[in-house]
């Protein structure tokens, strides 16, 4: 008999839209094959009139789901009003998260979708890292892992993969970060965790230029030359398929994108671009080359319209059915 593992959802900062975009989420999957259990607060989903179980293991959650959202119930130390997070409720936030990973570690659990969080009440309370990805690759770094390591950020929506080499960064500095190291390491993530995630035998990447018209010759700068060509000449003798520079203005079209499985970016809007232009609402964000499977919805905890019943899950959705399908890909390897 088959033992169905059910994601892990982090509810996020509990102030922002995250617990509405969970209850409505299960609302469109609870027929469906992809169970999840809740860590966060149960109280803040019985307010929004969601039907909550609290569960004691992820196990638990898979005869629950159905009929109700399965909770691992952690109490708040202060009160929670929508859109007015308070840093008393971030070391529960961190807790939570914390939590997921080890509850997938231990094979509880098949993955985690992580809902939205704010960063500002979270460093008021001491947390040290920049997001999500960073805290998550830390509490994963002794757990082994076959494969390069990660964490590399990738944004998909419909059929493109857009995987970054650099992420928050001003634009005049990406002559110096944009470097032929991080672009082969961020390749060989992008390869393996297309084989092991998706399932895709011989992954084709595509990479995009830094300049525009890739450079024209170096005519419009020199880092494809430099840079970019050297560093792809490298990746295809060690047997990744992988272009040279392409002009990234001709890169995500239609008929471009249905030749590549992965797209390598080098900075944030090349690649959040043609993702929130494919599907404004329907972006996941995507932790590669990690021992554990991790999404997000690709938008952040929407103070300004939590608690108003307007937020849509489209994107929750979308991860909590891509963690689905990476994790039982994985499970087939």
């Amino acid at each position: 008999m088959t033992v169905v593992r059910p994601l892990i959802i982090t509810m996020g900062d509990p102030a922002g839209v995250g617990p509405e975009i969970i209850a409505r989420a299960w609302s469109e999957l609870k027929s469906g094959q992809t169970p999840f259990a809740v860590i966060g607060n149960a109280d803040v989903l019985i307010g929004l009139g969601a039907p909550v179980e609290p569960v004691l293991t992820p196990a638990d959650a898979v005869t629950v789901f159905g009929r109700a959202i399965p909770v691992l119930h952690q109490p708040l130390p202060a009160a929670v009003v929508a859109g007015s997070p308070d840093p008393r409720n971030a070391p529960a936030v961190a807790d939570w998260i914390e939590r997921a990973v080890d509850l997938t570690i231990s094979g509880e659990a098949s993955g985690i979708v992580t809902a939205p969080i704010a960063k500002a009440p979270m460093y008021a309370a001491g947390f040290r890292f920049p997001g999500h990805t960073e805290f998550i690759a830390e509490l994963t770094a002794d757990v082994p892992f076959n494969g390069t390591r990660g964490p590399v950020m990738m944004l998909t929506a419909r059929d493109l993969r857009a995987c970054l080499v650099t992420i928050h960064v001003a634009i005049d500095q990406l002559p110096e970060l944009v470097t032929a190291d991080r672009i082969v390491r961020v390749a060989r993530v992008v390869q393996e965790s297309m084989k092991r995630d998706f399932g895709i035998a011989a992954p084709r990447l595509a990479m995009a230029a830094l300049n525009p018209h890739a450079g024209e010759g170096g005519a419009i700068g020199l880092q494809e030359i430099e840079v970019l060509r050297p560093a792809a000449a490298m990746l295809r003798g060690e047997g990744i398929d992988i272009t040279d520079p392409l002009p990234a203005d001709t890169l995500f079209h239609d008929e471009a994108r249905a030749r590549y499985d992965a797209h390598i970016c080098l900075y944030h809007d090349q690649a959040l671009i043609p993702v929130k232009t494919l599907d404004f609402w329907g972006g996941v964000n995507v932790s590669l080359g990690l021992p554990i499977v991790r999404t997000s919805p690709d938008h952040g905890t929407g103070f300004d319209i939590a608690g108003k019943g307007i937020a849509r899950a489209d994107s929750m959705i979308a991860a909590i059915r891509l963690a689905s399908e990476m994790a039982a890909t994985r499970a087939t390897r």
